[in-house]
């Protein structure tokens, strides 16, 4: 596989992992994979459990509300190990609204 910046050649910041509430399942398959230490895992508060679907409420029950969370997404390098590594496809990345091209 190559070093991280061969592997994670955008500058940090212009793209923003996204992850789906509703299908995240709270693996840490992210975490292990990010070089940039991007991801944390934590319980979804009870507001936040409001505003699943079903589906995600399910999801949520079986797997103790535990998910994923971006908290330093401006640490993203844009590489997409995240996004591959995600047995669920909860993860995607998408363009970040602060930085200029």
């Amino acid at each position: 596989m190559g070093t991280k910046e061969e592997v994670c050649k955008h500058p940090p910041g212009r793209f923003v992992p996204m992850i789906d509430r509703n299908s995240c399942e709270g693996r840490d398959d992210c975490m292990r994979v990010c070089p940039y230490h991007v991801f944390d895992l934590r319980v979804l508060t009870v507001d936040d459990r409001r505003q699943l679907s079903l589906k995600g409420k399910l999801k949520g029950f079986f797997h103790g509300y535990r998910q994923a969370f971006a908290d330093r997404a401006d640490a993203c390098h844009g590489c997409g190990l995240c996004v591959s590594a995600c047995p669920e496809q909860a993860i995607r990345l998408v363009r970040s609204e602060t930085v200029r091209s």
